[in-house]
C-alpha cells in the first residue's frame, strides 16, 4: 500500500490541489478518472487498490523521476545569475525546458493512473478563445 506522503505526492504532481482538513475518500474526492466504459473512479479509490505491479510502476517509473525532475527545476536557480563562463554557455532556457519535461512526466502519471490532469496541471493543450 501507498504511504500518505506517496499518495500526497501523487495528488501534487497530478495538478490537484492539498486537501488540508477535508477528508478525502470515495464520496469527497473531486479527482475522476475513467477506468473501463461506463465505470469511473475517484482518485483515491485508484491509489488505494493499486496491484502490486501497479504500485512498483507508479513508484519506481513516475514518483521516484518526478522527485528527480521536480528538484532538478528547483537546482536551475544555482545558473541564474551566470550567462557565460570560459566555455560554458548557460541555457538561457533551462528552466522552461526542465518545467516541460516535468509536466509532461505528471501527465504521463495521470494517463497511467487514468485520472484527468488536475486544475493546476491543466491539459497541456492550447486554448483559442473568443473575446
Amino acid at each position: 500500500m501507498l504511504t500518505d506522503q506517496q499518495k500526497l505526492d501523487v495528488r501534487r504532481y497530478a495538478g490537484y490541489p492539498l486537501t488540508a482538513n477535508t477528508p478525502v475518500d470515495n464520496a469527497r474526492d473531486f479527482a475522476y478518472g475513467w477506468v473501463s466504459p461506463g465505470v469511473w473512479q475517484t482518485l483515491y479509490e485508484r491509489l488505494n487498490n493499486l496491484s502490486a505491479t501497479e504500485q512498483s510502476t507508479l513508484i519506481s517509473v513516475y514518483l521516484t523521476n518526478l522527485a528527480t525532475l521536480e528538484q532538478a527545476i528547483v537546482a536551475s536557480v544555482d545558473n541564474l545569475d551566470t550567462e557565460a563562463a570560459a566555455v560554458w554557455v548557460h541555457n538561457k532556457s533551462e528552466v522552461q525546458d526542465k518545467s516541460a519535461l516535468f509536466d509532461q512526466w505528471r501527465r504521463r502519471m495521470c494517463a497511467f493512473i487514468g485520472v484527468a490532469p488536475g486544475p493546476s496541471l491543466g491539459s497541456g493543450g492550447s486554448r483559442i478563445t473568443r473575446g
